[in-house]
Formats: structure tokens, C-alpha cells, sequence
């Protein structure tokens, strides 16, 4: 890779090409200040000044995002305001101001350190997430106590068309950006699933997160090149770099505009073979994208969006409405919902998570749900209720344990009888799902299939536990292939325990929006894949090209590989003779 390339993590699709405009977010300068007996009061009232300012502008951010972005995404200031209005941590800093005689600024930020340190030791992705939130809150209140610019001043005197370069940016930050002058984001920090990627993808502003060494290597003024899909980042574009940037943007406009022509066109192989092409959806202005593209359904429902940086648990009511909504939306149509994927770095502020070692490895999933009763059965009676008139499914993360399964039933069980004594309208039972995403349900599949009504493959994590490689770690990232031929074999293994005991198998991991290996997974005979709403289109496009012949050619070759880059390579191959590779754009 040349010296000029950087590779991060695609998450807001879209090129875009400018100067850069570096953001140093450094926190103020704060000075050693004590105070004398008689300003300990004046010092509390202005502590307590600075903060209630800090609350009334994060609320002010709140109902901006509101607008611009949606109700849901607005709740991700929710947690920052709880932790400034947190009175363990007020009270902790006014102890400081009395005790040390510290001024406001000066015990504030011992306090907001010492916590800091605190959190810095875990190594939970939450910790990260709320030592964020902890940054975000610590520069606020400090500038409002030393004075200076605010944290996001520079949003509002870009005058031109830039490309932003920063550590980290803020969802405050992020969602005051001016959309006809900000062309791309470029971020060292951060995931597909951070706050401010989410924000920057339903603001429609290309974006890399996850850039390792950007603020080292690209200086304010430098022309950046950046493609939101790849993740690919150019620093200094040679006219030859502009050129095949433009030649790629000219493939996919053509690819765009022979795609709208699909109109209702099923998603059938030449020779007949039909293939059930669903949405995956994470955040709610995805539902009417998938609905808009063609989407059969919803086939992964993903649920953590509603505890995502929020301060307190979604209640049963804003559960079913938001059930009901995408219900709405897909008539006569099955929507998967996957229970609430806790763990890891999804934990809502105010719950009380552990601290372990590998989080990933730990108390999270099917896991948490069965442990937290209080958290899992109003997600259950909101699914029940929700499914009265409307085709929904429940699906479990994570289950290695066919227990997992039955102890999931006796619950809903329980409930539904509940809420028919309660005279509450709702479904009396609703079809139960396992997510296979480790090796264990793979091996367990043909029991798990006994206590199942379908199985739905979640590629991302049986990718990972199979190979061992944390998906997340950029060292590793060249060793994360879902082409593996470890993983094909067990894609196999699970839709044939499938087939034998007439159990549906589906696809909603990542690798079936990857259009080759679409081709692969029907080879391998897997008849419905979910994938993120913009790639619909393209698949149903793809299906419509290749006959199944080819895809359980490319599936034989890939059986009989002993490297993901045989995979790979049998891929190109066999689809290259029914399409022109060069607009699916591959890598």
C-alpha cells in the first residue's frame, strides 16, 4: 500500500474529495487556583453555573439532532447530561472546593481525571464509550469555567468545502456540521456503530472511521480523497488517483441508474431458481430505505440502538411502538427481531455491567437477557403485543446451549399467558429463532434445530470466534476473512442440519451484502439472505445475472480450498464470465 494511503473503516458510503481541516480538540488550559474561606460558596454557584449551562446546550444538541436526524439518534445526549447531572460527582468536586479550598476549574478537573483514571484501566468497550462521553463533558464545562471557545466553535466558521480530520469526533460535533460545506469525515477513533458514524451516515456525509495515524499524516490543507464504502483513504491525489476515483463514481451512477430499472423484478436466477432477499436494520431511517428497495421483510431487527449511550432502559410501550412501526411498514411480511444484544460496548448508561477481562467472550446476549428478567420480559411482552396482526419473530444472539433456547420459550410462555389473563391483546406465541454465530451452535445445530423454528447465520461472530481474531483489532484485520475455508465448511454444515430437519436457514451477517460472496452463500444453498438496505438493489441485480449452475460451481471450489485466497479467486473466476467485475467495484 503506498505511503499516501490510509485504510479505515467505511460508514457513510460516498466519495469525496477536498482539503482537510484538522480538529485538535484539546482540553483548556487550567490553572492551580486555591481560594480563600469567603469564595468557597461564590465558587460552588459558579461550579454549579457552568454546569447547568453545559446541561441547557447538550439539551439545545438534543433538539437539533431531533430534527435533523430523528427522536432515536437525538437520545444519545441523554447519557452525557445524566453524568454532568450526576450528584455523587457534584458532590465529590464541592468536597474538594471545601476541604482543599480549590477553585471551581481546578477541583472539577482533579475530579473528572481521577475518573478518567478510573475508567481508562477497563478494558470494557463501554468504559471507552462513557470515557468519550466523560471527554465530551469535561471540555464543556471546563470553557465555560476558564472561558474560551466552545468545543465546536470551528463548525460554524467553515466557510468552505473541506474534508474534517480528527482523534475523535463528538456526536455534538458531528451533527452541527454544515452538509454543503463538510464533503467527508475522517476519524482515527470509532466503529460503524459509533455515535457519531450513525450521525454521519443519516446526515448522508461520507465517512472513515477508525483511520489509524490520520492526524500523524495529514496536515490541514493537504486534498484528501476518501471513499465511504471502501474505507480507503488518499492523502495529496495524483491525477491519476482523480481520475479512477471519477471513473469509479462513473460505474456506480451507471450500476445506480440500470438498477432503478429493476422496479418489482424478483430476485430469480436465470434458470429459475428464487432467492428471498430481506433487510438488515439497524436504525430506524433504514426501514423505509429497505421497504423502498425491495426488501421481502425484515431479517435482522437489530434492538440496541433503543439503549445505545441512553441513560435508562427503553420501556415496554416505546418497544412495541417501535415493533409496530416497522411491522407497518412491511405488511403480510415477517420481521425478525433479535433480543437485545447487550454486552461488549452495548450497555446502557445506568446499568450496571461488569468489568471483565474479555467482554466478548463473557456475560453479553442470550446471556444477560435470561440473567435480567427485568430486562428481557418487557421486550418479549413488547414483541407479543406487537404481533397481534403482524408476522414477527423472535431471535436469539449468541445461543450456544439449546437450554438457552427452551428457557427463552418458558418465558414468552409466561408472558403471553399474562397478558391474555390481563385481558391485553397480543399473539399468544410467536416463532423462535437461533442466531448461529460460534462454532458451538454449528456443532450443536442439529439439537438446536429440535427447539427451533429457524436458524439465521450471524457471519460477523462466527467469522471471529471460529479464526479467533478480534474483528475490531486493525492489526488483525488482514487475518479477519469470512473466505476462510473454516467458515464455508460450517456454512455448509449448519443449512445441511437445517435441510434434514426442515428448519428455514438464513443468512444476516455481513458477508451476504459482500456480492460475491452472495454468489457463494446460494451456492451453498441458502435461499434468503438480509442485508443492509443499500445493497438490496445490487443483490437482487446480481441474482437476476448469475444462473444457479455458476453459484454452486463457485460453492464446489470453495469447498475444496484450502486458502481464503483460493476462495477468493475461484470467486472472481466463475462470476466474472456473467457480469463485468468492474462495477461491483471489488477490492
Amino acid at each position: 500500500m503506498p505511503p499516501r494511503t490510509l485504510r479505515g473503516v467505511g460508514v457513510s458510503p460516498g466519495l469525496a474529495v477536498a482539503p482537510a481541516l484538522v480538529i485538535e480538540t484539546r482540553f483548556p488550559e487550567v490553572a492551580d487556583r486555591s481560594i480563600s474561606a469567603d469564595e468557597v460558596e461564590p465558587e460552588i454557584r459558579r461550579l454549579h453555573f457552568a454546569m447547568d449551562a453545559v446541561v441547557d446546550s447538550l439539551a439545545a444538541l438534543r433538539e437539533r439532532v431531533r430534527a435533523r436526524a430523528g427522536e432515536e439518534e437525538s437520545r444519545i445526549f441523554d447519557a452525557q447530561i445524566l453524568m454532568v447531572q450526576d450528584p455523587d460527582f457534584q458532590a465529590s468536586v464541592e468536597h474538594l472546593i471545601r476541604q482543599n479550598l480549590l477553585s471551581a476549574e481546578t477541583a472539577f478537573e482533579f475530579k473528572a481525571l481521577e475518573l478518567r483514571v478510573a475508567w481508562s484501566g477497563s478494558a470494557s468497550l463501554r468504559m471507552r464509550e462513557r470515557l468519550a462521553d466523560l471527554a465530551a463533558i469535561q471540555m464543556r464545562v471546563l470553557r465555560h469555567l476558564v472561558g474560551g471557545e466552545a468545543e465546536d466553535a470551528w463548525v460554524t466558521q467553515t466557510h468552505e468545502n473541506v474534508i474534517i480530520v480528527a482523534h475523535e469526533l463528538s456526536p455534538g460535533m458531528t451533527v452541527q456540521m454544515d452538509r454543503d460545506h463538510v464533503l467527508g469525515i475522517i476519524s482515527e477513533e470509532g466503529t460503524r456503530t459509533s455515535h457519531a458514524a450513525i450521525l454521519a451516515h443519516s446526515l448522508g456525509i461520507p465517512a472513515v472511521m477508525g483511520a489509524a495515524g490520520a492526524m500523524a499524516r495529514i496536515q490541514s490543507g493537504q486534498v484528501v480523497l476518501l471513499d465511504g464504502r471502501t474505507g480507503a483513504v488518499i492523502i495529496d491525489p495524483e491525477a491519476v488517483d482523480l481520475e479512477e476515483a471519477r471513473v469509479r463514481a462513473t460505474r456506480r451512477h451507471r450500476l445506480e441508474l440500470e438498477l432503478e430499472t429493476l422496479g418489482d423484478a424478483p430476485a430469480t436466477t436465470p434458470d429459475g431458481e428464487v432467492v428471498t432477499l430481506l433487510g438488515n436494520v439497524d436504525l430506524p431511517e433504514e426501514i423505509e430505505v429497505a421497504a423502498r428497495h425491495g426488501a421481502r421483510g425484515v431479517g435482522l431487527l437489530r434492538t440496541e440502538f433503543l439503549i445505545t449511550g441512553r441513560a435508562s432502559l427503553p420501556s415496554e410501550d416505546e418497544q412495541a411502538a417501535y415493533f409496530q412501526r416497522v411491522a407497518r411498514a412491511f405488511p403480510r411480511q415477517p420481521v425478525v427481531i433479535r433480543t437485545f444484544d447487550l454486552g461488549g460496548d452495548k450497555f446502557p448508561a445506568a446499568f450496571e455491567a461488569p468489568q471483565e477481562a474479555n467482554p466478548f467472550l463473557g456475560w453479553r446476549s442470550i446471556r444477560v437477557c435470561l440473567d435480567q428478567p427485568d430486562i428481557f420480559r418487557p421486550q418479549l411482552r413488547a414483541i407479543l403485543r406487537s404481533a397481534l396482526n403482524h408476522d414477527l419473530r423472535v431471535m436469539l444472539p449468541l445461543v450456544t446451549r439449546v437450554d438457552e433456547v427452551e428457557q427463552t420459550r418458558e418465558i414468552l410462555a409466561q408472558e403471553a399467558d399474562a397478558l391474555m389473563r390481563a385481558g391485553v391483546p397480543a399473539a399468544t406465541e410467536v416463532p423462535v429463532g437461533v442466531m448461529i454465530e460460534t462454532p458451538a451452535a454449528v456443532l450443536m445445530a442439529d439439537r438446536l434445530a429440535e427447539v427451533s423454528d429457524f436458524f439465521s447465520v450471524g457471519t460477523n461472530d462466527l467469522t471471529q470466534y471460529t479464526l479467533a481474531v478480534d474483528r475490531g483489532n486493525a492489526r488483525l484485520a488482514g487475518r479477519f476473512t469470512p473466505h476462510d475455508p473454516s467458515v464455508i465448511r460450517q456454512l455448509r454444515q449448519v443449512i445441511q442440519a437445517g435441510e434434514a430437519a426442515s428448519v428455514p436457514v438464513g443468512i444476516c451477517g455481513e458477508m451476504a451484502s459482500d456480492p460475491l460472496m452472495a454468489v457463494l452463500l446460494i451456492g451453498l444453498g441458502y435461499r434468503q439472505l438480509s442485508v443492509a438496505p443499500p445493497t438490496l438493489l445490487l443483490l437482487r441485480w446480481l441474482v437476476r445475472q448469475v444462473p444457479l449452475s455458476a453459484c454452486q460451481e463457485a460453492a464446489a471450489a470453495a469447498l475444496g480450498a484450502s486458502r481464503a485466497e483460493a476462495v477468493r479467486a475461484a470467486l472472481r473466476a466463475i462470476v466474472t464470465s456473467h457480469i463485468d467485475l468492474r462495477l461491483l467495484d471489488p477490492e
